[in-house]
């Protein structure tokens, strides 16, 4: 059985069925699910907020993994109808980060090309290559790529290591010069 329509023109009572019954559905979108309990317009804020917490309690691994597959919709479900500060909003993003860390260290997985960071998206809307699927370790994904404050810095290494050998060089001639003049 499918779903049939978009999940954002559904009634609060559909939604709730679809929830109950999702398991009998062959199109039926996790994703889709938290992305439309934001878009939809077909609903109060209460209802909203009511479905967010029926839909978390449903999908509660898939509501915790979206912090890394797609962090903008995750902030938008579990922001729904608050007032945030510009620091509440940053504390929000920064336990984000850090849980996204968290998750990546848990399920060891050895690539970050997942969800939303799978795809060229580098801000501007002229860019022809928006929504192309991009490679692991391409230039293209350094743009959207994901990063943690405690990744290292493979180019910081490397003009490191340069830095090394034109001092240790230098300190060679020298000492080549000082034993040649004495």
């Amino acid at each position: 059985m499918k779903v049939g329509k978009p999940f954002s023109t559904l009634s609060y009572g559909e939604y709730l069925h679809l929830i109950e019954n999702h398991k009998k559905f062959t199109d039926f979108n996790t994703l889709g699910l938290f992305r439309s309990i934001v878009e939809t317009t077909k609903l109060s804020l209460e209802q909203k907020v009511a479905l967010r917490q029926v839909a978390i309690a449903a999908f509660p691994k898939t509501f915790d993994f979206l912090q890394l597959k797609d962090p903008q919709t995750y902030f938008a479900v579990n922001t729904l109808g608050q007032q945030l500060t510009k620091a509440d909003e940053d504390q929000a993003w920064e336990n984000i980060r850090t849980n996204q860390q968290k998750i990546w260290k848990s399920k060891r997985l050895n690539h970050r090309n997942f969800g939303i960071y799978s795809k060229h998206l580098c801000g501007y809307d002229t860019c022809h290559l928006n929504g192309v699927m991009i490679r692991q370790g391409s230039p293209l994904a350094e743009i959207g790529d994901l990063w943690f404050f405690t990744d290292s810095n493979s180019y910081a290494k490397q003009l490191k290591a340069e830095r090394h050998k034109r001092e240790s060089r230098s300190q060679r001639q020298l000492i080549a010069q000082r034993i040649n003049e004495e």
